[in-house]
């Protein structure tokens, strides 16, 4: 797939969905030195939050694709000491909007962390709209791939918001996200985790080698693609329990929905979800790093393999060269360095395994990956929103 011209790709409505999977390796390093060229007053903005107030909320949000960065990053920088002066969730704005007495409050002040890849989605504006009418100190952080988008020019010149802005290129023009998705994740761990700058930066030169790892190993994918399967299942704990989300949407967006998909934890799989097991499904687990958590993620491995019903059970590591594999079964391996990279970074390599394998899917099903939505009933920046007015 990545041998192949623009014009080969063209032919069958993937040019524009595998030029962006492939860029972003180089895209993680453009962020890396975009966060660091904000550094100073980006954590000024934040510690003004935190002398003024002591305490804050802090809401990350996003529609879709965009609520998956949330999902992904919250569980990693809960405990971090970094995080300390902040109370955080993770709240797509679909639920803001519809629900916002349930999340804004008038006297706790609140900073809502926007995730937009085009910052045009109406919720995306509209739940920023009731955070300025219900909150009384209301704080914007806006991470948006745009500068043309809505989110961006409103956020302009406002004392109480800043804007960040990914690499250009990370506004994907397909319509599923994949670069879009993957800087702002690292540009939200690198603002909030505390790590310096020089950790930041080895572990985003580990993880951009091991996405260009999987790009040379494509043709791993190719043989996933020569079994029959009309069902996959993406399991993961912690982090990366909130990376199957957008694993399995991939998959869903890109085959417009001719393969079903399911996500859930290691352990949470077990629970009534495992019913959706049959024949024709393809399980992957995202394997963590951390040596207890790992234990679980290989038992639901070993379990789902000796049940003998799915055709495929692989565990997806990331493991140094030489280290045993804890799992006797079909894997992918990638490779890395000694540097401890947490599984919120292993997300981004990871993810780019998942997002292959969607575009490969979509183009087994007789899909256009980069128009998958045959009817036009799904769009890339949704339509036919109705935003009530709140007026409580």
């Amino acid at each position: 797939m990545f041998k192949k011209t623009n014009q080969e790709l063209a032919a069958i409505g993937a040019n524009i969905t595998v030029r962006e999977i492939e860029q972003q390796p180089e895209l993680w390093l453009e962020t890396l030195a975009i966060v660091k060229e904000h550094e100073t007053t980006i954590q000024a903005f934040l510690q003004g939050i935190k002398e003024k107030h002591g305490q804050a909320k802090v809401i990350f949000t996003g529609a879709g694709t965009s609520a998956y960065v949330g999902n992904t990053a919250l569980p990693y920088l809960l405990p971090l000491p970094s995080m300390k002066a902040f109370t955080v969730m993770s709240v797509a704005t679909t639920d803001i909007v519809s629900n916002p007495y349930e999340f804004l409050e008038a006297d706790i002040p609140t900073l809502l962390v926007s995730f937009a890849r085009s910052g045009n989605s109406p919720e995306s504006l509209a739940a920023v709209n009731l955070g300025k009418e219900i909150v009384k100190d209301f704080y914007q952080l806006n991470i948006t791939c745009a500068a043309e988008g809505q989110l961006a020019k409103q956020s302009k010149g406002l004392e109480n918001a800043y804007l960040l802005l990914m690499p250009e290129r990370s506004n994907d023009a397909g319509f599923a996200m994949t670069g879009s998705f993957s800087c702002m994740l690292l540009a939200t761990l690198q603002i909030f985790d505390g790590l310096s700058y020089e950790t930041h930066q080895a572990i985003i030169k580990e993880i951009s080698k091991m996405g260009q790892q999987m790009i040379v190993d494509e043709a791993e994918i190719d043989k996933i693609m020569a079994l029959d399967f009309e069902r996959i299942i993406y399991l993961g704990s912690g982090s990366l329990a909130g990376l199957t989300r957008e694993a399995q949407l991939k998959v869903l967006e890109l085959t417009a929905g001719q393969i079903t998909t399911l996500f859930d934890s290691s352990m949470g799989f077990r629970h009534g979800p495992k019913s959706f097991t049959q024949d024709q499904t393809l399980v992957f687990t995202f394997v963590s790093n951390d040596v207890y958590t790992q234990k679980y993620d290989v038992d639901i491995l070993e379990e789902v393999k000796a049940d003998g019903i799915a055709p495929l059970v692989m565990g997806i590591f990331a493991l140094e060269e030489g280290a045993a594999l804890p799992f006797d079964g079909d894997h992918y391996r990638f490779n890395k360095g000694k540097i401890e990279i947490p599984d919120v970074y292993l997300a981004l390599p990871y993810l780019m395994f998942a997002q292959i394998l969607a575009v490969k899917a979509s183009i087994k099903v007789g899909n256009k990956p980069d128009t998958p939505s045959p009817t036009g009933t799904v769009n890339r920046v949704v339509k036919g929103v109705t935003i009530h007015s709140y007026g409580k």
